[in-house]
């Protein structure tokens, strides 16, 4: 029990370690070292990191292209707001019809980014639907004619050019976007009356270069974005490493290293902790303080090692012996223990304290140089405070319950003196 309560004085850091290194296998880790060591510009995710990477940045770039699609509705019917005032009746009719397929297209691709879709499905709804809304604002400059049809379709190269700046996705998806709306003002251009094909062509060649220079940003920036990813990995992967170890370095202060109970420093916070805090609601608080008996003549005759081991053993009898997760043991020093029962009264504090002292004494733990049997055997001293009695310390309770030990010694050994009823019955 008590090994549980050591272990769980650093439940929190060691959940906080988990979930800093939640996914980073060692092979990641590896590959995250290995890629921050070379060049920005080489910087490649692999699939696993590129999972990771999707997973981590899903929830802003879902923000972001559900804004650019209700930011493309918005300026879909302005657009045709401002030609119902600037045209004719019969000029702005015709793109109604083209116009209308953007505000559905857009919803519904806003639609699959309102939760984790899969990375096909988000592919498919990026492309088609950026694909259908240039087509959209393409086919509005062809109906519209005149001087807007060109100024529609250089409109429908600065709708694709801001998605490509704006959306915080793969590269191929960008490139896509780039050749369907370069791809789409060529072929309108070259069928323009109005202008040669000449002019068409070195109207896509100028846009062309400035697509290309925003795909080398969109680029640059998806390179910068794997890069503060793969610090804040490398970040995450070492604050578990020194969560880990800090709290290893914490369990092992608080742990007696050879019986796995906590140890005498542990025990002391724990009584602090229990004193500082109200005692009225308990009936209760006691302590227990074990000594083996005779445990330098047992080391004398079997060796440390053979001691060592009934320590350990008599450790878990103690703390099988315990009523619950309340009480806590520790080893206060050599062949002692203390036992600290919270909310327990005198006649509680002694059932437990027999219960301890039998169980050792059936275990059998030899012990041939002891002058009361062949067997380890065990003394207790047991100090209780009772609610609505003079007001004890810790230590004060800790001396009482030595006291109590010193007299079961000098009474015999093998038996638990109670402070200070017993203790009285023993001087007599």
């Amino acid at each position: 029990m008590d090994t549980d309560r050591v272990a769980n004085s650093s439940d929190t850091i060691k959940t906080s370690a988990k979930k800093a290194s939640q996914r980073l296998t060692p092979e990641i880790v590896d590959e995250v070292d290995r890629l921050l060591a070379g060049r920005t510009r080489d910087i490649r995710l692999s699939a696993d990191l590129a999972g990771l990477f999707r997973a981590r940045s899903w929830s802003s770039t879902a923000k972001i292209i559900r804004a650019w699609m209700a930011w493309v509705i918005v300026l879909d019917v302005l657009t045709l707001a401002v030609n119902a005032v600037l045209l004719s009746p019969g000029s702005v009719v015709p793109m109604l019809a083209p116009a209308s397929i953007l505000p559905p297209v857009a919803l519904a691709v806003g639609a699959v980014f309102l939760k984790p879709r899969p990375l096909w499905m988000q592919d498919t709804a990026i492309q088609l639907g950026m694909f259908l809304i240039l087509l959209s604002v393409a086919l509005v400059a062809v109906n519209a004619g005149g001087e807007y049809y060109e100024r529609h379709l250089t409109i429908m190269i600065f709708v694709a050019v801001t998605a490509i700046i704006i959306f915080p996705i793969p590269l191929k998806w960008s490139m896509s976007i780039a050749v369907f709306a370069l791809s789409l003002y060529l072929v309108f251009q070259l069928q323009n009356p109005d202008i040669r094909t000449g002019s068409a062509l070195a109207g896509a060649l100028f846009f062309a270069s400035g697509v290309i220079a925003t795909l080398v940003a969109r680029r640059t920036a998806n390179i910068l974005a794997h890069k503060t990813f793969l610090l804040e990995l490398r970040d995450r992967a070492r604050l578990a490493e020194l969560t880990d170890a800090n709290s290893r370095l914490e369990l092992l202060a608080r742990t007696d290293p050879l019986t796995g109970i906590a140890n005498r420093r542990w025990m002391m916070e724990t009584l602090n902790r229990a004193w500082s805090e109200d005692l009225e609601p308990m009936k209760g608080v006691a302590i227990l303080m074990c000594d083996v008996d005779h445990f330098k003549q047992l080391n004398d005759s079997l060796g440390h090692g053979e001691g060592d081991r009934c320590l350990v053993k008599v450790a878990g009898i103690i703390q099988s012996s315990l009523r619950d997760e309340r009480d806590h043991v520790a080893r206060y020093g050599g062949e002692e223990f203390l036992v600290l029962l919270p909310d327990a009264d005198g006649q509680d504090a002694s059932t437990v304290a027999e219960r301890i002292r039998s169980r050792v004494e059936a275990a059998s733990l030899p012990n041939p140089s002891s002058t009361l049997g062949p067997y380890v055997t065990v003394s207790i001293g047991l100090a209780a405070y009772k609610r609505g009695g003079e007001s004890v310390s810790s230590e004060m309770l800790q001396r009482h319950a030595d006291k109590a030990l010193y007299l079961a010694k000098r009474a015999g050994r093998n038996r638990v003196v109670i402070y200070p009823a017993d203790a009285r019955e023993v001087q007599r």
